[in-house]
Formats: C-alpha cells, sequence, structure tokens
C-alpha cells in the first residue's frame, strides 16, 4: 500500500493513501455498497434540474460548499482504509508492505516519522468526540422527517458528519498501528522533487506541461531558494499550486488524489492570506497607537513587510497623481 507525504506549505502536509483496487459488484460488503449508492445518488442530484423548486441541485450546491469547509486533515486521513483484524496481523508478521512517498527535496526524510505521527495523534480525540456527539444529535432530527417530498437533510447531515469523523479515526488508528511497527517506510520520490519545482518554476499548468521536466540542479537550486526564503521552513509558505494537482495526480495515475490536493491548498492559501492579513492590521493598529510599528515588525516575514511598502507606495503614488490632476483642473 502506498502513502503519500505531500507538503501544501512549508508548515502543513497533505496525508493521502492510494486507493485499493475496486472490488468486484459480487465481493462488496454492506458498507461499500451503501457508500457506492449515496456517491450515485449525489451525482444524479447534481445534473437534475426538474425537481420541484430545483430543490435537488440546490441541496448539492449547498452541500458542496458545506463539505468544503471539512478540514483536508480529516480528509486525508479518511483514505486511509480501517485497520482490519487481517491487516493488522499482515503487519505484525511482516508480510504488509506500505511506504510513503514524498518530495525529498522538499521535506527532509528526517521530518517524515514526525509529520506522520502528528497526523496519527493530533485529531484522534476530536474526531472521537464530534462522532459522539453526531450520534447523539441524530434523534433530534427526526421531527424533518415530517417535510413532504424532501428527505430528511438534517439526519442525513448530521449522519454523514459520523461517518466521515468514524473513517478519519480508524484512518489515524491505522497509521498509528503502522507507525508502532516501523512502517510506512519513507521513500523519497524524484517524480514529486520534479512536479513541486515545475509548479514553483512556471506560473500555469499549460506552461508546465509544454516545458521540459526539470533537471536535478533545477530541482536542488529551487529547493535551495524556499529553504533560504523560508528562514529554514520556520515561516508558513505556500510550495504546491492548486493546479499542480492535477499533474502529480496524472504522474501516479491517481484521479482521486487531484481534488484532495486542490481542496488542501485552498484551505492552506486561505489560512496563510488571514494570517497575514491579521499581522497586517496589527502593524497597523500599533503604528496608530504611536510606537512605531517596531513590536509588530519584529513578528512580520520579510515577504509581507516587502508587500505592505509596495502597496504603501502605490497609495502614495495615485493619491500625487490625484493632486496633480485636481491642481491642473484648478489652473
Amino acid at each position: 500500500m502506498r502513502l503519500f507525504l505531500l507538503p501544501i506549505s512549508t508548515r502543513r502536509s497533505l496525508i493521502y493513501c492510494e486507493k485499493l483496487h475496486e472490488k468486484a459488484p459480487a465481493d462488496r460488503s454492506l458498507y461499500d455498497k451503501v457508500t457506492i449508492k449515496a456517491n450515485d445518488t449525489w451525482l444524479a442530484w447534481e445534473k437534475d434540474d426538474k425537481a420541484i423548486g430545483n430543490w435537488k441541485n440546490k441541496v448539492t450546491f449547498y452541500g458542496n460548499q458545506a463539505l468544503k469547509r471539512i478540514p483536508y486533515e480529516e480528509w486525508g486521513l479518511k483514505t486511509i482504509p480501517a485497520l482490519t483484524a487481517k491487516r493488522k496481523q499482515d503487519i505484525i508478521d511482516g508480510k504488509a508492505k506500505y511506504e510513503v512517498l514524498f518530495p525529498g527535496h522538499y521535506l527532509p526524510k528526517e521530518r517524515v516519522p514526525g509529520l506522520l505521527e502528528k497526523l496519527a495523534k493530533d485529531r484522534q480525540n476530536m474526531h472521537r468526540s464530534k462522532l459522539i456527539w453526531s450520534v447523539v444529535i441524530m434523534p433530534f432530527t427526526a421531527p424533518f422527517m415530517l417535510i413532504p417530498v424532501i428527505p430528511n437533510l438534517p439526519f442525513f447531515y448530521v449522519l454523514y458528519r459520523a461517518w466521515s469523523h468514524w473513517k478519519a479515526l480508524t484512518g489515524s488508528k491505522h497509521l498509528e498501528f503502522l507507525l508502532k511497527h516501523n512502517l510506512p517506510t519513507p521513500a523519497p520520490s524524484a517524480i514529486l522533487d520534479e512536479a513541486y519545482t515545475a509548479g514553483l518554476m512556471y506560473p500555469t499548468r499549460a506552461i508546465s506541461r509544454a516545458a521540459p521536466r526539470p533537471t536535478l540542479d533545477q530541482v536542488q537550486s529551487v529547493s535551495q531558494v524556499v529553504h533560504q526564503q523560508t528562514n529554514n521552513e520556520t515561516e508558513d509558505v505556500m510550495v504546491l499550486q492548486r493546479w499542480n494537482g492535477k499533474l502529480i495526480a496524472e504522474q501516479f495515475k491517481l484521479p482521486e488524489m487531484e481534488v484532495e490536493i486542490e481542496r488542501a491548498v485552498e484551505q492552506v492559501e486561505k489560512s496563510i492570506k488571514t494570517k497575514e492579513e491579521l499581522m497586517e492590521e496589527k502593524l497597523e493598529l500599533e503604528k496608530a497607537a504611536g510606537n512605531g510599528g517596531e513590536r509588530a515588525k519584529d513578528d512580520l516575514p520579510d515577504h509581507i513587510l516587502g508587500r505592505i511598502h509596495q502597496q504603501a507606495e502605490h497609495v502614495a503614488e495615485e493619491k500625487e497623481a490625484a493632486d496633480k490632476a485636481k491642481n491642473k483642473a484648478s489652473g
């Protein structure tokens, strides 16, 4: 089984497990059948514009918006299958082969075990607690069954969240069990190194496709620049582009991976942007308070300070141009 540890930024990573081969219909469990049926129904609703008041289309639209808010860490853990008795015994007996692929030039090998342990353990209590609460809340959604035509959507949403937390919890326990038995085996990937380098070298997917694959010298050079500009990865800066998710998924023939990468990149980008805006606001407040903003300036990375100075210069230039136009008109 292959796992992927994909740095989204210099301080946050996505865990992704390669999907197991699809079982034949006759071999599918009840759980598999229900999951497939639910996915097929959701896809059908997305395309159905003939329902009364177009409610199916609206439900899927707002439902997809809600799904985007689920943390990417939860989505990643959900890709790891539950630890069955057979899998557990194979791991104990040394029969199971697990490896974790990662871009070695953008994620030092010695950091991999610590990151995997953090992903496995940090969210277990939260998923366990929210699973329990989801089950407790389910009976209170029963009155919505009285609404005609439309299914009991609150119940199905709470049911889905319970299932999602359960999947993430079982995935984290599987990963934790692997780590206790010195698995998975770290495997630096030259393909991932090239994909990350291309994403940082080129501005679009189309240009990246047309350009030659980055050389080893380019990989080393670009990764070293990232290392230096982020103060040895202590500052949180994006290293993966959203459009690059499709190219990485294609390299490994894992189309489902594309969605997971894009979702993770979108969430981390938003988080970093919000943090930068808060730091900029803090700087402005301290300046307004009359202390010169020295304390906030010490906390701000150089690339944020540079952006603030550029914005200030742009505002000053616009003001100067407006004053000149006003004076010319009055003259």
